[in-house]
């Protein structure tokens, strides 16, 4: 997966707020080359699977939000995903 075409997607998509789309990026980027999701879905993450399952979340989530709940949804049942999730009480402006 292009980390920095799905950078530029996201913020298309949900809009940039604070460069959290890089954040997400980079976290979907460690996603991708840890395997984890191939192995248990038997598919590559892509930029569409990103969207397509963020776009799923609440309306009112914001992109750090939305990320963090499919996080969790693939924790919950396929366990393992916690570590790629993202804190939005850290600072990412360096």
């Amino acid at each position: 997966m292009d980390r920095q075409e799905l950078e530029a997607t996201l913020r298309e998509q949900f809009g940039d707020e604070d460069d959290l789309a890089a954040v997400v990026a980079r976290q979907a980027r460690d996603l991708a080359d840890a395997q984890q999701f191939e192995a248990d879905f038997d598919g590559e993450l892509t930029v569409e699977t990103v969207v397509r399952n963020l776009r799923d979340a609440p309306e009112d989530y914001s992109l750090v939000e939305r990320w963090n709940w499919w996080l969790g949804a693939l924790d919950l049942s396929h366990g393992g995903y916690a570590r790629f999730s993202v804190r939005p009480d850290v600072d990412t402006r360096s």
